[in-house]
């Protein structure tokens, strides 16, 4: 079995598997600038966001954090800021400044310095054709798994995920962190009812507290809210495809983290050690939340596992959507990359996990996701942890 792909490496150690250059926003107001860019300029893609603005310290040091991880990110081969003036504590300039220490070429415009909107675009238009015909000079390397952070994630659950294509996904980690690379889950509502799984899989009882301290803190910031998440999940979609509790519906999600040990655990958007291994991060369920700061962490792929079907995806860290729901396939195989839905007529755990092995390294060596073919970004959104100010 391979364990390995062609990536691009970069300075700081890191290897992507795609080389574009990100227009970063700092601010909402940035933001057409950068998706002008990225219309205009080929290779170029846009993260924008209604951010950066009006926010509580703990709250702006987020996005601040999460921002930064996406221009650190391994598939961003060179990074363009963009901001409307200046907040402080989210600058472009500051952003830059932690970017800039990955070795990567790094530029800021800032709109109203430029003159307005009009000669910012120019410039940032001249900045990304160069920038462009500069990392377009790097050639792929043979690249050990090791250097893989497999992102993976979860949505419309139904009663096939547990049975079927979260295995599949939980057989790649393996695989991965078998041959020397990181797996990186999250979803903390998806974890409750399964507290003995975690303490059992937990490398160390520290790893293990901190995962129930996200799950227990997570509880109470929605009790504080009037609600029990215990009656709002599973969501009616869930419900739709068969899943009855909280419990069904997060040991149904677990299976995705394969059998190896759980190394350890981070807060929203931080990147993870360097240890080979299963990590975990403190996110919510919501999709675009929770691959956000999966792909802040520096993650450069990701496998969707759907059970109602999905077109997620996200604009930097690349996403492959699968399904073990036959009709879901027929409905939506625009979007997804792979059936394994022959799990229910003989297929083995061996080759349905294969055959999402085999796409997850084709996508690392360069082929194009359904969802990159169709320019479908529709999955930024950081995590808020305060009101708006």
């Amino acid at each position: 079995m391979r364990d390995f792909f062609y990536g691009y490496p970069r300075p700081d150690g890191q290897v992507g598997i795609r080389n574009h250059v990100l227009m970063l926003s700092g601010t909402l107001y940035a933001n057409p600038t950068c998706e002008r860019v990225a219309h205009m300029v080929q290779n170029t893609i846009p993260i924008v966001h209604p951010l950066g603005r009006c926010q509580i310290a703990p709250d702006l040091a987020q996005t601040f954090r999460t921002l930064v991880g996406h221009g650190n990110n391994p598939n961003a081969g060179a990074v363009i800021v963009v901001d409307h003036f200046k907040e402080q504590g989210c600058t472009a300039d500051d952003i830059a400044h932690e970017v800039a220490k990955s070795g990567k070429p790094v530029e800021v415009v800032n709109i109203r310095r430029e003159g307005g909107a009009i000669e910012a675009l120019a410039v940032a238009t001249r900045l990304a054709v160069e920038m462009n015909r500069k990392i377009n000079m790097q050639q792929r390397e043979r690249t050990g798994l090791n250097k893989l952070i497999y992102g993976f994630n979860c949505g419309t659950s139904d009663v096939t995920s547990g049975l079927a294509h979260n295995r599949c996904v939980g057989w790649v980690c393996d695989r991965v962190i078998e041959a020397g690379g990181r797996a990186l889950g999250a979803e903390v509502t998806e974890m409750m009812g399964g507290e003995e799984l975690i303490r059992a899989r937990a490398k160390t009882p520290e790893v293990a507290a901190k995962l129930l301290g996200m799950i227990e803190r997570m509880e109470k910031s929605i009790l504080a809210c009037g609600v029990d998440l215990r009656g709002s999940q599973p969501t009616g979609d869930n419900i739709a495809g068969g899943l009855s509790t909280i419990e069904e519906k997060s040991l149904g999600a677990m299976q995705k983290w394969g059998s190896k040990p759980i190394v350890g655990a981070v807060d929203y958007a931080f990147p993870i050690g360097e240890e080979s291994g299963l990590w975990l991060m403190d996110t919510p369920g919501h999709g675009g939340e929770s691959i956000t700061g999966i792909a802040a962490s520096g993650s450069q792929v990701m496998s969707f596992s759907t059970g109602g079907g999905h077109t997620i995806n996200h604009p930097l860290m690349i996403t492959m959507r699968l399904t073990g729901n036959r009709e879901s396939w027929e409905l939506m195989k625009d979007t997804m990359e792979v059936d394994v839905s022959d799990m229910f007529e003989g297929a083995s755990l061996d080759e349905a996990g294969e055959r999402l092995f085999n796409e997850v390294l084709d996508l690392c060596d360069g082929k194009m996701s359904k969802a990159e073919a169709l320019r479908e970004f529709n999955a930024f959104a950081i995590n808020r942890c305060g009101p708006s100010v």
